[in-house]
């Protein structure tokens, strides 16, 4: 019995063999040679007329680059104001400590007439503080105070030498205004 089924197999492989030689096979090897062989044809193409060209002289080299940005322009010296310079030899008070954004207006008080501003530094404390009063890092001189904001005017550096005021104000919301 093993002997039939060895002639089998052995007979269904020379079939599956016998089956792959095809006998057009030689023949397409044969085309591919030819063609490989013989030159192929160069395909001609036809190139445009080139226009001559004109160079253009460039007269701008003096000139400021368009790729590098524009300088400032200098701003010829002002006269600088010195009678606003802030009294440095006063005595500092406590509020001058602090800047005008660490503070906060909490409430207001008048008595005789006198309008009071009550004034919380980061530390806690509240201040008492009337018209006149300074207050913040800026020299700060209270100018008015009303029910729900304190109003200042503060003398601030120009980076130019000189010194210039500037209004602001504490609101009781906790905003700080310009």
């Amino acid at each position: 019995m093993r002997g039939w089924l060895r002639g089998v197999a052995g007979g269904a492989g020379l079939l599956l063999i016998a089956g792959c030689a095809d006998p057009q096979l030689t023949s397409l090897d044969r085309e591919l040679a030819e063609i490989r062989n013989s030159p192929a044809p160069v395909p001609t193409i036809e190139l445009p007329e080139i226009p001559d060209y004109e160079t253009l002289p460039y007269d701008h080299a003096d000139l400021r680059s368009p790729f590098v940005p524009r300088l400032p322009e200098v701003e010829e010296p002002t006269e600088v104001a010195t009678d606003l310079a802030p009294d440095l030899d006063r005595e500092r008070e406590a509020l001058e400590a602090y800047n005008l954004s660490e503070l906060r207006l909490v409430g207001t008080l008048t008595e005789g007439g006198q309008p009071s501003a009550l004034v919380r530094a980061p530390d806690g404390q509240v201040h008492r503080l009337r018209v006149g009063n300074h207050m913040g890092s800026d020299f700060g001189r209270i100018v008015s105070i009303t029910s729900s904001t304190v109003q200042l005017i503060e003398i601030v550096p120009t980076g130019r030498g000189g010194w210039v005021e500037r209004t602001t104000r504490l609101e009781l919301n906790g905003q700080q205004g310009g």
